[in-house]
């Protein structure tokens, strides 16, 4: 497999176009086959909810050495691309965004591992917040309701791609099971580390409305998810997570 047309370069990963798929390559020779495994399973059951907007999964591949995972390829413009060309238009792009999340999460997959159980596996990871907090983080967490709807993880208008027939959202490797509200925090905490708080205010307010959910709500959930997001060990995102941890009270 020859593959010449890039189409996204991040931290790990880089994503090709070729003969009609996307075709996802492991930078790190050494990837854990575990990890590859996992993606595909995971996105594999995601299809199997019957849901229409996601990439068929087509296989996994070695290219040069490396491990790489295959889905159909997607044409299209990333919302993030459409916000960022006509910001006046960004509201309408949200709404759309929140329409998007909340039809994700009324599906169910019992397959799908528990949020809840990475959350905390996440946290009980760290080794830069003190056992008191951790404790205080994990009883947090064990307090919030138990749910089992679908989690995209990683729900951002990098993720959404828009075409003639309508809207598709791609990257499910962390797709779970549990509270969509957890889920919201996460993608207003993402719109916060990239310096777009704006988007996050209104992005929020949206769902919220929407659904009839609290504000509140959703706000119970940002210690939490934040302290999960610093076990990747950004040193750019350090400071504001920390400081999500440390916020008691949202009201």
């Amino acid at each position: 497999m020859e593959l010449k047309k890039l189409i996204s370069d991040g931290e790990k990963v880089q994503v090709y176009e070729c003969d009609g798929n996307a075709v996802k390559v492991f930078k790190d020779p050494n990837e854990p086959k575990s990890v590859i495994l996992y993606e595909s399973l995971t996105h594999a059951r995601v299809e199997e909810t019957g849901y229409p907007r996601i990439p068929s999964f087509e296989g996994t591949v070695k290219v040069d050495g490396k491990w790489a995972v295959m889905y159909k390829y997607i044409k299209g413009r990333t919302l993030a691309d459409l916000m960022q060309e006509d910001p006046s238009r960004a509201d309408e792009y949200l709404s759309l965004m929140a329409d998007l999340h909340i039809e994700i999460n009324s599906l169910r997959s019992a397959k799908i591992s528990r949020l809840k159980d990475y959350l905390k596996r996440s946290i009980d990871s760290l080794d830069v917040i003190d056992d008191v907090k951790k404790y205080e983080l994990l009883t947090k967490l064990e307090s919030m309701p138990k749910h089992v709807k679908l989690c995209h993880g990683d729900f951002t208008p990098e993720n959404i791609i828009i075409n003639d027939e309508g809207m598709f959202v791609v990257d499910w490797l962390k797709a779970k099971q549990g509270n969509a509200s957890a889920d919201v925090a996460k993608t207003y905490l993402r719109f916060c580390l990239s310096h777009r708080t704006e988007y996050a205010e209104k992005y929020l307010k949206l769902y919220c409305t929407k659904t009839g959910t609290s504000v509140k709500y959703v706000h119970d959930w940002l210690p939490i998810v934040a302290a999960a997001q610093l076990k990747f060990k950004r040193p750019e995102e350090r400071e504001l997570l920390l400081t999500w941890i440390d916020v008691a009270d949202y009201n």
